[in-house]
């Protein structure tokens, strides 16, 4: 092994931090996933944490990845998935932040991520966030798409606090775009409880993708939360994989 490669964060056999599905597509509408996996490099170990504690909520959207596969299936839309946990860095957030290498999650130390040195950071964010962000930036130079979605998950749960909503339309300063989106879904599926801006809301401070992506280019957009008791199985990620790309697609009026 050279000197570089013991500098480095990702080795041989670590997984590429960047996965895109439908490259070549022209389809109009750009989505991202940016917490679909819950990979660690190898060269942290296992940042201190279980596997348990890396498969829940805290290490990664669970089942965001199959919503958004879907939705880009059935749309032919490009798909920019991003591999790594978001314990290990995450890609949407300020990657200077505070909160883009926790060092606690939803009331669980990450020992790993405790006193980062800024050499380490510095690593994750050159080898995982940037080539997240570098592929966004290209995936919209050679099309022309005029908008973009981005599929998260949330735990039904979180600081004690059950979070009634079984999806949430998030925007700042598109929120006719949320609005529709949910009142699309609501038209298929009335008994849903949906809502804008819930179970979180969007600030420069904690968030990567709408205020540097989506609102500077000012593209349509909204990104979408998904409770992960609906999709942790593949019959309810197919569900709202549908819903949703009806929903995208009567609001573009694309088909």
């Amino acid at each position: 092994m050279s000197a570089n490669e013991k500098n480095k964060l990702l080795g041989r056999t670590d997984l590429p931090p960047v996965e895109v599905v439908n490259g070549n597509s022209a389809f109009p509408v750009l989505l991202l996933c940016e917490h679909a996996g819950h990979a660690i490099p190898k060269s942290l170990g296992t940042l201190g944490i279980s596997s348990e504690l890396l498969m829940s909520h805290r290490g990664w959207d669970i089942g965001a990845e199959d919503v958004a596969r879907g939705i880009s299936e059935k749309l032919g839309a490009p798909l920019v998935i991003q591999r790594y946990s978001r314990l290990v860095i995450d890609t949407n957030r300020p990657p200077q932040s505070q909160n883009a290498i926790p060092a606690e999650s939803d009331c669980v130390r990450i020992p790993g991520n405790t006193g980062v040195a800024p050499e380490d950071r510095a690593r994750r964010i050159a080898e995982i966030f940037q080539p997240m962000n570098a592929t966004i930036n290209k995936m919209f130079a050679i099309s022309n798409r005029h908008a973009c979605y981005s599929i998260h998950s949330f735990t039904p749960e979180l600081d004690k606090r059950f979070r009634p909503w079984h999806a949430g339309f998030l925007s700042r300063k598109d929120l006719a775009t949320a609005n529709a989106l949910l009142k699309a879904v609501l038209a298929r599926r009335p008994k849903l409880r949906l809502a804008v801006n819930e179970p979180y809301q969007i600030n420069d401070e904690t968030d990567w993708f709408i205020p540097v992506h989506a609102e500077r280019r000012k593209l349509t957009h909204t990104l979408i939360e998904i409770r992960n008791d609906q999709i942790a199985g593949s019959k309810g990620a197919a569900q709202w994989a549908t819903l949703l790309a009806d929903a995208i697609a009567q609001t573009l009026k694309v088909t």
